[in-house]
């Protein structure tokens, strides 16, 4: 008969049969490699799903974590162990990379939770009318015709240096909007993480929406960047 340590969702070890929970990469009783989890990021690091996480504590757990996991301590085990080593290893940089970036962080967290989030929801063209931020279409209008220009100035070897200080004007306000929604969005991580239902849904709603204008914003940076480095 299986026993259980500690666990709502338990399975059994491969090699003791101990129940731990699912998310777990090592046993807790045997201390055995398990297979890749089919947890989220957060168990993986046996964290709460929450937006403001402890950096540090986060990182040491991924060191610690990364040098359990190192192919070299399984050299000698079994062709499984020695492939959930990689597989593991592999979550683990996945698993941090998300949860140590806030942005990364929040898109996750929000996923998680089944909001629609990305550019299969909010419109890959950028030049739609109807995805564009309300108070910043006729602004874009303009950089898009500004920046059509000078595509056309550099395809005839021409030089406009005052088109081009307008653009960088252009880039250097949407820098300043970009940072205005990064401010914005930490705003609601107390919100979602420790408010009620009705409190978190707002928090929800209202992030979804600062990511797809973060989105845009970042695609008109980009824009003039790259056509003024071309």
């Amino acid at each position: 008969m299986m026993k259980v340590l500690d666990s709502a969702i338990p399975i059994a070890c491969w090699s003791c049969s101990v129940g731990h929970n699912e998310s777990t990469l090592f046993c807790p009783h045997c201390a055995k490699i398990q297979p890749p989890p089919s947890g989220d990021y957060f168990t993986v690091f046996s964290l709460e799903p929450k937006l403001n996480i402890d950096l540090a504590a986060l990182e040491t757990e991924f060191h610690r974590l990364s040098r359990k996991l190192h192919p070299d301590r399984f050299a000698r085990a079994g062709e499984q162990e020695r492939e959930w080593s990689l597989a593991d290893t592999a979550l683990l940089n996945d698993a941090y990379r998300t949860l140590k970036e806030p942005l990364r962080r929040t898109e996750y967290l929000l996923k998680r939770s089944g909001a629609e989030i990305g550019e299969e929801h909010s419109g890959k063209d950028r030049r739609d009318a109807s995805r564009t931020p309300a108070d910043l279409l006729e602004e874009a209008f303009d950089l898009n015709m500004q920046l059509e220009e000078m595509r056309m100035a550099r395809a005839a070897g021409e030089t406009d240096q005052e088109l081009e200080k307008s653009l960088v004007a252009a880039k250097t306000k949407f820098d300043g909007l970009l940072a205005e929604v990064d401010r914005d969005l930490r705003a609601q991580w107390n919100a979602w993480d420790e408010g009620g239902e009705a409190e978190r849904k707002a928090a929800q709603n209202t992030m979804v929406a600062l990511l797809d204008r973060r989105r845009y914003l970042s695609n008109l940076v980009r824009d003039v960047t790259e056509t003024l480095g071309a």
